[in-house]
């Protein structure tokens, strides 16, 4: 499957600083039943973005006006722990969200978002907090990821670092899914298979 290459994205970035948000608050069971994958962003969140009456909640940061549309956000440690529903990711897709920042990231969940092109970043932890507090001021949520450089930069031009394995890397940069990243290799492959034959010829 090919995804939306993540290559460079300036948007705002919404903080969630809360620690151990699991996949239940993320995507709630009850959005699990469809068959497809739509309507997902409506579940994202959704008892703490909407009111018991349905209305959206005014004190959930993504319904604030500063950060409607966010692109990014920066999380809390353990971020996406809980059960490995791959729903979470869907719908923070479906909603705009092309990368994550914090300290720690379950382990599920981050390959989750890996195989759906959503980019995390692990920060240390102080790193995340001052960055959370620096885009909690609706001026400076606007940021800017670069992937490629491995950098984040923010709206006073500061940049922060970040490290990132290779492969992943690659993968992002290029929209690639585990599916598309093993073709890569297909000729590779293709040798191998046929040295293999070659070595072992009562297989074929």
């Amino acid at each position: 499957m090919s995804l939306q290459p993540f290559t460079q994205v300036t948007g705002k970035a919404a903080p969630m600083l809360a620690a151990n948000i699991d996949t239940d608050v993320i995507m709630p069971k009850q959005f699990l039943k469809g068959i497809d994958r739509s309507g997902l962003d409506r579940g994202l969140f959704f008892d703490l973005r909407f009111l018991p009456s349905g209305e959206p909640n005014p004190g959930f940061v993504l319904n604030q006006p500063a950060w409607q549309g966010a692109s990014f956000m920066v999380v809390g440690a353990n971020f996406g722990c809980g059960s490995s529903r791959e729903h979470a990711v869907w719908g923070l897709k479906q909603m705009g969200i092309r990368a994550l920042i914090g300290s720690s990231f379950a382990g599920i969940f981050y390959d989750n978002c890996q195989r759906n092109g959503v980019l995390l970043i692990s920060l240390e932890e102080a790193v995340v907090k001052r960055l959370g507090h620096t885009v909690s001021v609706a001026e400076q949520a606007q940021i800017s990821v670069d992937l490629q450089a491995q950098e984040i930069r923010l709206a006073n031009g500061e940049l922060i670092p970040f490290q990132i394995d290779t492969l992943r890397k690659t993968a992002l940069l290029l929209g690639l899914d585990a599916i598309g990243s093993t073709l890569q290799r297909s000729e590779q492959i293709k040798a191998f298979e046929r040295q293999h034959l070659k070595t072992n010829p009562w297989l074929s």
